[in-house]
């Protein structure tokens, strides 16, 4: 038994379409417009330079209360006189404490030969240590009953921050601060070795664990003597915070305009991917279906450019079913066009069959001659009209000097017409000194009016005049072509441009034209933004044909 596969029907394009979730337009819009927001948070987010300046601010804020500690310690501190001058601990302890009340910098002393003092995170001694033990407890206990601080920002933003924060200064170009106190001063932090060499200076110093420190030393002097050194550090906590919280408010802002850049990248996707996708999606059908039920949305109420492009798809649709119906009639024309000479010639063709008389033969012989030229003749004004609309949309406007081209006309005419009394004689009238010259294609253009003026030629009476007349009226080039013959029937001044119409003057022999050089005329002047139109004299002696052609397109 033989075994069956089951293959899957692909989907037609419409389904995919409709199918998609998300549009990649939309897509794009939302990233190009997050991106642009995302670069700009993030780069605020550095703050480099704010921070840099918070911590130059913070140094000289730690340098000048190091001035101010070194001078009242250098004043009120020191014991002894002349080489016996030095600082005395138990007074240099008590001063520290009292100025360091109100600063967060932790101060260290340091006598002249760079042994600790006094320290302003060492316990005191006695009833006043007691007495700060206690406020220390205090402290604790009311730190203790305060609620627990909030973590309003998540895991992520944290690390994020912590990132960030680490970066700027970047934490390991600065020096570590040495903070062993057993260490011999010369192995101890630099700043003090400065310091108790008479030189102040402030700089920032990150801990072992990575904590961004200010530090600053200052000399201790009674006179011009140096008797001690003086160094503060100071937590960059408070940087770090104030950092965090421009940071913070920086984000606050960042969602609020996240919220609004994706909701107005939303509102714009749709109102540019929901028409262009319906507008796509009509198209598709119009390709698809055989019916002519489906129609392009219309969106030029919008006045933009989603407006426009329905606009275009609308009248592209319109001219591609013209054109279809165009095709459908020239088809339906040409095969009854050609199925009258085809019936003439079948019937010529079985009747000489039959007949034995040569002098019966030769008439049939000469109809059926006529029927193939006829043929010939139609088959090739047939493979020319069909080929007008390809090479008119192929072919480039050029500057037509029409004066040029009329009176070429004229010259031939005189040189090739007949001659005597009774031949038609065509003459131009061209305004003199008028610029009669458009855009088009020359060639096509000169069969436009070797058409029109072979027609009123073969209207016109022996010995008649066909004239020609040009002039320039506004933005367009108008050109009438006159003659003296019976006129056009009333009701078929615009019959005449149909394919295959034929209206010809009594007397001359049936199917010598095949009724396309008015019509192609009108294809050819139509293609260029011009018009053509026919109209009987007013005088009554004879039709006139008028063709307006544009200067430029």
């Amino acid at each position: 038994m033989a075994s069956v596969t089951a293959t899957k029907t692909p989907e037609p394009a419409e389904c995919w379409r409709d199918h998609r979730r998300v549009s990649p337009l939309a897509r794009k819009i939302l990233t190009v417009n997050l991106a642009a927001l995302i670069i700009l948070v993030g780069g605020a987010m550095v703050l480099g330079r704010y921070q840099d300046r918070m911590i130059q601010t913070g140094l000289a804020a730690l340098h000048t209360e190091a001035r101010i500690f070194a001078g009242a310690l250098g004043e009120g501190a020191v014991a002894g006189a002349g080489d016996a001058l030095h600082l005395d601990a138990d007074l240099a302890r008590r001063m520290v404490r009292r100025l360091v009340e109100p600063t967060e910098a932790r101060t260290r002393l340091y006598d002249a030969a760079g042994q600790l003092v006094a320290d302003s995170q060492q316990p005191p001694a006695g009833a006043e240590a007691a007495r700060e033990v206690a406020r220390e407890v205090e402290d604790e206990e009311d730190k203790a009953q305060l609620p627990p601080p909030s973590r309003w920002l998540l895991h992520d933003l944290e690390r994020l921050y912590s990132v960030l924060a680490g970066s700027y200064p970047r934490r390991d170009e600065l020096p570590v601060f040495e903070d062993d106190e057993a260490a011999a001063p010369a192995g101890r932090a630099p700043e003090l070795t400065q310091a108790l060499a008479g030189e102040d200076g402030a700089s920032p110093r990150t801990t072992r664990g990575g904590a961004l420190l200010l530090t600053a030393a200052m000399p201790v002097r009674h006179g011009e003597r140096v008797v001690g050194a003086l160094l503060l550090t100071e937590s960059g906590a408070g940087i770090e915070a104030a950092v965090q919280s421009v940071r913070v408010d920086i984000l606050h802002g960042f969602g609020v305009a996240l919220l609004v850049t994706v909701l107005l990248s939303l509102y714009l996707a749709s109102t540019i991917v929901g028409p262009v996708r319906r507008l796509a999606l009509a198209a598709d059908r119009v390709r698809r279906d055989h019916g002519r039920h489906r129609e392009i949305p219309d969106f030029t109420a919008r006045g933009d450019e989603i407006g426009d492009l329905s606009l275009a798809l609308r009248e592209m649709t319109a001219a591609l079913w013209t054109r279809m119906d165009a095709i459908e009639r020239f088809a339906a024309d040409v095969a009854h066009e050609i199925k009258n000479p085809l019936s003439s010639l079948r019937s010529a063709v079985e009747t000489v069959a039959r007949l034995k008389d040569p002098e019966k033969q030769r008439p049939l012989m000469a109809i059926i001659e006529d029927d193939v030229k006829r043929l010939d003749r139609l088959i090739s004004d047939i493979a020319g009209a069909s080929r007008l609309d390809a090479e008119l949309s192929r072919a480039e406007a050029e500057p037509v000097d029409l004066r040029a081209m009329l009176g070429m006309l004229v010259e031939i005419h005189a040189a090739t017409g007949a001659e005597g009394p009774e031949a038609v004689r065509l003459v131009a009238d061209l305004a003199e000194g008028a610029d009669l010259t458009v855009a088009g294609v020359e060639g096509r253009l000169v069969q436009v009016f070797q058409n029109l003026i072979a027609n009123a030629l073969s209207f016109s009476p022996p010995g008649g005049t066909v004239r020609l007349a040009a002039h320039r009226d506004g933005p367009m080039v108008e050109v009438g072509i006159a003659d003296q013959g019976a006129g056009i029937p009333e009701g078929k001044l615009e019959a005449i441009f149909d394919r295959f119409y034929t209206e010809r003057p009594a007397g001359e022999k049936f199917g010598t034209h095949s009724g396309l050089g008015l019509s192609i005329s009108k294809q050819i002047v139509d293609a260029h933004h011009g018009t053509i139109a026919a109209a009987n004299r007013s005088d009554g002696a004879g039709a006139v044909f008028t063709v307006r052609l544009p200067v430029r397109w």
